[in-house]
C-alpha cells in the first residue's frame, strides 16, 4: 500500500516530529487516519525491540489528526488532553501501522481510538485519547 505524497506533505508539514520519525500517511479522511512507520535500529530499545513510545509517537500523530478532521465550526486546533495505551506485543521486524477513528467529536472534547498493527497485522498496541477543542483567543 502506497502513501499519497499529499498527504503526506500535510501531515509532516503540521507535525514536524512525524518527519523526523519517518512516519508515512497512508489514508487521511474524518472516519479514519492511518499511517506506517517501518522498524528501524535506533527507534528499538534493548533486544531489538520497537520502543513503546514510538509506538505511542505514532498513535498520537494519527489520533491528533483524526481529531483535527473532526474539530467543530469556530475551532483553532486540538491537543492531547488524555492518553491511555495497552501494549499488546512486541515489533522485532517490518513496520507498524496505526488506525485511528473517532469515538465522540463534540463541542469541547474530541476522544480517538487507535489500533497499531505490525507488518502481519496484528494488534501492538491499542490506544485511546482524548483532544481539548481549542477555541481562537
Amino acid at each position: 500500500m502506497s502513501a499519497d505524497t499529499s498527504q503526506d506533505d500535510l501531515l509532516r508539514s503540521t507535525m514536524p516530529f512525524a518527519r523526523t520519525l519517518g512516519i508515512r500517511t497512508v489514508a487521511s479522511t474524518p472516519s479514519e487516519v492511518r499511517a506506517r512507520l517501518d522498524w528501524a535500529e535506533e527507534l528499538c530499545t534493548s533486544g531489538g525491540v520497537l520502543h513503546g513510545g514510538v509506538i505511542m509517537a505514532l498513535a498520537d500523530s494519527t489520533g491528533g489528526a483524526c481529531a483535527f478532521l473532526n474539530l467543530p465550526e469556530g475551532a483553532a486546533g486540538t491537543t492531547t488532553i488524555e492518553s491511555k495505551t495497552n501494549f499488546l506485543r512486541a515489533v522485532r521486524a517490518g513496520h507498524i501501522e496505526s488506525a485511528s477513528r473517532p469515538l465522540h467529536a463534540g463541542r469541547t472534547v474530541v476522544v480517538i481510538e487507535t489500533d497499531v498493527v505490525d507488518a502481519d497485522g496484528r494488534l501492538v498496541a491499542r490506544v485511546t485519547q482524548s483532544q481539548a477543542v481549542l477555541r481562537p483567543a
